[in-house]
């Protein structure tokens, strides 16, 4: 069964840090395009960051220089790690994974496999 189960969200206040996990199973992992993406009440879902399959990694401008995408093959495990947090970044997190490159990884219609999303909320 391919599946997506992220965890590691939470309330936490302005300038704060969160670490989000997924952890995959039922896919070849090692070889996807692994990528987060987030949604706010009302908004459309938003690519955050994706990450190749041999690690090189890439942002939305909005959280660049402030998250870190990695991912562990061996263990199956994709993380993002959030720092300096602001209310803008409030929104439900989706790891999302597609099986070929991370080319056009902001297009969201490109991943076949998606979590269940994790909330993630900043407050002032």
């Amino acid at each position: 069964q391919v599946q997506l189960v992220e965890s590691g969200g939470g309330s936490v206040q302005v300038g704060g840090s969160l670490t989000l996990s997924c952890v995959a199973s039922g896919f070849t992992y090692s070889r996807a395009c692994m990528a987060w993406f987030r949604q706010a009440p009302g908004q459309e879902r938003l690519a955050v960051a994706a990450i190749e399959a041999g690690g090189s990694t890439m942002y939305s401008e909005p959280v660049k220089g402030r998250f870190t995408i990695s991912r562990d093959n061996a263990k199956n495990i994709l993380n993002l790690k959030m720092n300096d947090l602001k209310p803008d970044d409030t929104a439900m997190y989706y790891c999302a994974a597609k099986n070929d490159a991370c080319n056009v990884w902001t297009w969201r219609h490109k991943y076949n496999t998606w979590g269940q999303g994790t909330q993630v909320t900043v407050s002032s």
